[in-house]
């Protein structure tokens, strides 16, 4: 009989206790959701945020975001950092009970002079995408609540394909995807075949939505705040390949539960000697713009994100200076 040693001993268990984990979130996390919906929009995201910044930065996971605060505010004081900290969870939270809300959220008409829970700025730039019948790439970053960006261009008839990563959570994923789809437009999921359905639907004139805000493992190497880190260069890259216009779009949360969305004007990234997009180069202006976005509400971004690579044992031991002493 063969014995197994412990560093050959099958992971079935802990496959199977996630499993088991997962569908016994299932009948709580529904209950809390119809709680939610029954709170109505405005209720269930001042209490989201009221409950997430009480218990967020008390988790573990908020060394990761103390560290990349260090790392991207070193100026800063540590009670600074700390109260930045805080929105962000109130930020999170309010836009994880938005969720089952997030078709009622967009209540924007362009021939309305009185905006009313969200305002567009920058409407000429989308409607220059709605009617000039070319395709596009609409770049945007975990800012505020990021799933409105999509959601105004479904609802005003732009199509577009939005490339996401579904959560690990299979429950999460299944109703995150169920809310997307009634709210957006075509759903592509982050896999190795994405690129074919990406470059079809650029082909035949499509829009495609993607945020390209977190760290890309396969991704290229360019400076964000500073600090090279590996990133998504999909923008660059189809700019590139089908010199296709370019546009940012962003959330911005303003006070009474209201939102300004914001279309940049057409980007022109940097050209090579051979006058093609430049794909380094037009990747890191890309990242200026989102680390410009960052910087003016740093608040509403989601730091929880190890976006630099931070060492988990550094984050134990040093917390928030983690990034710092690696560096």
């Amino acid at each position: 009989m063969i014995k197994l040693g412990k560093k050959s001993r099958p992971r079935y268990g802990r496959s199977r206790r996630k499993r088991l984990l997962e569908w016994l979130t299932v009948p709580l996390a529904s209950a809390l959701l119809m709680l939610i919906k029954r709170l109505g929009p405005d209720r269930a995201s001042n209490a989201g945020g009221a409950v997430a910044r009480r218990i967020g930065p008390r988790l573990p996971v908020s060394n990761v975001a103390r560290a990349n605060l260090a790392f991207a505010f070193p100026e800063k004081s540590d009670a600074e950092r700390e109260e930045i900290l805080e929105g962000v969870w109130d930020n999170l939270g309010r836009t994880v009970c938005e969720y089952p809300h997030l078709d009622q959220l967009y209540d924007f008409e362009a021939e309305w002079y009185d905006p009313r829970r969200v305002e567009v700025k920058g409407i000429r730039n989308f409607q220059q995408m709605l009617w000039d019948g070319k395709p596009a790439v609409v770049f945007t970053a975990h800012l505020a609540n990021w799933e409105l960006p999509a959601v105004s261009a479904a609802r005003h008839g732009l199509e577009m394909t939005i490339l996401f990563r579904p959560p690990s959570n299979r429950f999460a994923a299944d109703y995150v995807m169920n809310v997307r789809a009634g709210t957006m437009g075509r759903l592509l999921s982050r896999s190795r075949g994405a690129i074919m359905h990406i470059a079809a639907a650029i082909e035949n004139g499509d829009h495609l939505g993607l945020l390209v805000d977190q760290k890309f493992s396969q991704g290229l190497s360019v400076p964000f705040f500073g600090r090279p880190t590996p990133t998504n260069t999909t923008v660059a890259r189809l700019a590139r390949q089908f010199d296709c216009p370019v546009f940012g779009a962003r959330c911005i949360r303003l006070p009474d539960n209201r939102f300004r969305l914001e279309v940049t004007d057409q980007i022109e990234l940097p050209r090579g000697a051979d006058g093609r997009i430049d794909v380094a180069a037009g990747t890191a202006a890309v990242n200026d713009i989102i680390e410009g976005w960052i910087r003016e509400y740093p608040e509403q971004w989601l730091w929880l994100h190890n976006r630099w690579g931070a060492n988990k044992r550094d984050l134990k031991k040093r917390g928030g200076k983690a990034l710092l002493a690696s560096g």
